[in-house]
């Protein structure tokens, strides 16, 4: 690591790890950023505790989430360029700092405004986590060994997600929703003094800041600006979007277009900028464009099954949020002895050969999913969760290791903010779009299944005979049959529309999959600019 020698266009003097080994600097910088993607998932299960605790309807509390989201699809985008005018660990630690305090802040409201604006504070600091996190592995590992080194940052943006509903499962139901965001304070705490020790701010990036500040700082207003509109309004759009009726809302109409205005401004105003706060100049490079788009559908299928899977074991099966979230660990599981596998493959495998299989697992076990029921067990539903998560850091890992091959060097931090709004924006219209389906195709089911419960069909008729004899000792005998048939219709048409769901994520995958061909071949830690053109 030492070398002064580049190659694969991979310069050693911009690494972050100083005299230390950069693999304890991989578990020191993973540290905020695992903090950071369980909190997300962790405050989804505690809505309803925030909701109870501070007495206001759901719907009210559910800005604590849309707060969060939007304030972290702002910074995301402009992260790359905050990281190259404060420098990158010093913004880092900013990060670190800011999620910590906010942090604390949340778990100290004692109303729901106080929350929802320490959340924009924590969104704030949680947006530059990664995006940082994997500047800093792209520069201090070369391109042969990005593989494993990414292999790290697929553990937090995997596990984290799968973790999060086990752990606030049971934090919520053996203490207090406070804790949900103090638990994080003490790690943040941890984080701060560990990133000030052991990571390196390299001379080549002070080199780089000091020519920026000696030429004078051009903020471009406009473009932060137009990311603001528009990020911002997409973010609210898909996430309020089934609660306000989507279109039919003037809400939503309004939302919807100042972001598609704002974001169609801001690709032409950033392609013709100089000095851009976004550069999307990156978007020539086939590999990386391809890249973008794998890794915005596989945020999709992995935050849109995360939610959707617990959802239906709470829903149609009766599981607590903590028994829920058991059956996502095993997945989880998985992925951690999987996690080795693909970042050694990574290296030495044309990545075409590690996606393309990767993605038809996926659709596979989208495909095993449409086949359960209302009656299944927990084995079989973490069985379909297992078949999932193993294939999913043979996605992650090599499209993060890919991605910085060819692009140059000074880019990292640019091409890591672009990485994570495609991830976290493929996860926000995936989560969007399975409950907007979900949401149907529940009133669509029950209305089909309904249809069919009339006194001209004898399994009707025998059913309620048969049922008025068993609840004959219960009140009114056809009152109580009616009612537990009901049930029954709603618990169906439930699950009929989780399956509908993911057979529709399931088509997604398999459409996107042959698009991996598209890609030059080759090792995705592999030669220079032939993978990135």
């Amino acid at each position: 690591m030492a070398t002064a020698v580049a190659q694969d266009g991979w310069d050693p003097s911009r690494s972050g790890a100083g005299s230390y080994s950069p693999w304890l600097i991989v578990g020191i910088i993973s540290i905020p950023t695992f903090m950071e993607v369980l909190d997300t998932s962790i405050a989804n299960v505690a809505l309803d505790h925030i909701a109870g605790g501070l007495s206001v309807s759901n719907d009210q509390a559910t800005w604590v989430l849309t707060s969060y989201l939007v304030a972290n699809a702002i910074v995301i985008p402009i992260s790359g360029w905050l990281s190259d005018v404060i420098g990158r660990k010093r913004y880092f630690l900013l990060s670190i700092a800011l999620f910590t305090l906010a942090s604390l802040l949340c778990g100290l409201a004692p109303n729901l405004t106080t929350l929802v604006i320490a959340r924009v504070l924590q969104g704030i600091g949680g947006g530059g986590l990664a995006p940082v996190e994997q500047s800093i592995l792209a520069d201090t590992f070369p391109p042969k060994q990005r593989g494993m080194a990414f292999a790290a940052f697929a553990i937090v943006v995997v596990v984290g997600p799968v973790l999060g509903p086990t752990l606030g499962g049971y934090i919520t139901e053996n203490s207090s929703w406070h804790w949900v965001f103090l638990i994080n304070v003490p790690i943040g705490i941890a984080s701060v003094f560990l990133v000030n020790i052991f990571v390196d701010e390299p001379d080549a990036i002070k080199e780089d800041r000091a020519k920026l500040l000696k030429r004078g700082i051009r903020v471009d207003y406009v473009g932060i600006i137009l990311i603001v509109l528009g990020l911002g309004f997409f973010e609210l759009t898909l996430d309020r979007g089934l609660r306000e009726d989507w279109f039919a809302s003037s809400v939503i109409i309004t939302t919807a277009s100042i972001a598609f205005v704002s974001l169609v401004s801001l690709v032409f105003w950033e392609f013709n900028h100089d000095e851009p706060v976004i550069d999307l100049k990156l978007l020539k490079s086939r590999n990386f464009s391809l890249t973008l788009l794998i890794m915005g559908i596989t945020g999709m299928i992995l935050f849109g099954t995360t939610q959707l899977i617990p959802q239906m074991l709470q829903q149609v099966l009766g599981y607590t949020s903590f028994q829920a979230g058991l059956a996502l660990t095993f997945g989880g599981i998985a992925t951690l002895v999987a996690v080795p596998f693909a970042g050694r493959l990574s290296g030495v495998v044309d990545v075409r050969l590690m996606l393309f299989p990767a993605l038809l697992v996926q659709a596979f076990a989208l495909w095993n999913m449409t086949h359960l029921n209302a009656d299944i067990t927990f084995h079989d539903a973490a069985i379909a969760r297992l078949f999932q998560a193993m294939a999913l850091p043979f996605l992650f890992v090599p499209i993060n290791a890919v991605a910085y091959v060819g692009l140059p060097q000074n880019k990292t931090a640019q091409a890591s903010s672009l990485l994570n709004i495609a991830r976290n924006l493929g996860g926000s219209i995936g989560i969007s779009t399975a409950q907007t389906l979900l949401a149907s195709g529940q009133q669509r089911h029950q209305s089909e299944l309904v249809q069919k419960l009339n006194p001209l069909d004898p399994n009707y008729t025998d059913w309620l005979s048969k049922a008025q004899g068993a609840f004959g000792g219960q009140g009114d005998p056809g009152t109580t049959s009616l009612a537990v048939l009901y049930q029954t219709v709603q618990r169906q048409a439930s699950m009929l529309a989780f399956l509908d769901v993911f057979r529709s994520l399931m088509i997604v995958v398999l459409v996107v999959a042959p698009l991996v061909f598209l890609m030059r071949s080759g090792k995705s830690g592999g030669g220079g600019g032939g993978m990135a053109h």
